[in-house]
């Protein structure tokens, strides 16, 4: 990931969303406080993945659950949910992808049908993180809540794919001399990347059983 392009975007998003957990009474300043030193201290070196203000809260300093937030999204914005993990995605959107603009903002453009996108996103409450994908989809943006572990668990298996295509891609497909048989494909079905620890594990709401159809907007 690029920790230099996406830095600003990253620490807007993660400031801007610490401001709406505390307007939203769901952090205490001096946690706050805390979690956004702490993120200062791995921003800087460069682990973009583990810059997340929410994670640090979350499984770090364990002063804030995620399911809070998201009952939070889906009560107070009627936001619905969505569970990525194993939603056909279609080929155009997977290749249009920016995943460092993913990673920065923990969301996902996950559909699109003519002038709507689908976005799932753990960083709702961010207004850096709404106005980023406005900007760069433009249309209509139907946003669903996520939790972190499924947006990292979507983007581990993206990051999987491209290198192996990108594997593949470098590669002849027959070896140099003619008389040696082709090269043999690698198998497309490599396990991905493992996920990030799962902290409690535990499913803060339930998503939709289904992923082949689109989304709900609502619960």
């Amino acid at each position: 990931m690029s920790s230099v392009e996406y830095r600003p975007l990253l620490m807007r998003a993660n400031r801007l969303l610490g401001s709406a957990l505390i307007e939203h009474n769901l952090v205490k300043f001096e946690d706050l406080e805390a979690a956004n030193e702490r993120l200062l201290e791995i921003a800087a070196s460069g682990q973009v993945r583990q810059s997340s203000v929410l994670n640090i809260l979350v499984y770090e300093k364990k002063v804030l659950r995620e399911e809070d937030v998201l009952h939070h999204v889906v009560d107070d914005h009627g936001v619905g949910v969505v569970d990525l993990r194993g939603y056909d995605v279609p080929d155009d959107v997977r290749k249009e992808m920016d995943l460092d603009a993913c990673w920065a903002t923990w969301s996902v453009p996950f559909d699109r049908e003519e002038d709507f996108h689908f976005v799932a996103t753990a960083y709702y409450l961010s207004p850096a993180v709404r106005s980023h994908w406005e900007k760069k989809l433009g249309g209509q943006i139907i946003w669903q809540a996520t939790t972190m572990d499924i947006i990292a668990d979507f983007l581990d298996r993206m990051q999987a794919e491209r290198a192996e295509s990108a594997k593949r891609g470098s590669r002849p497909p027959f070896a140099v001399g003619g008389s040696n048989p082709p090269v043999p494909a690698r198998p497309a079905s490599n396990p991905p990347m493992p996920a990030p620890p799962t902290g409690s594990g535990h499913t803060p709401l339930p998503f939709p059983g289904s992923s082949s159809g689109k989304p709900a907007s609502t619960l």
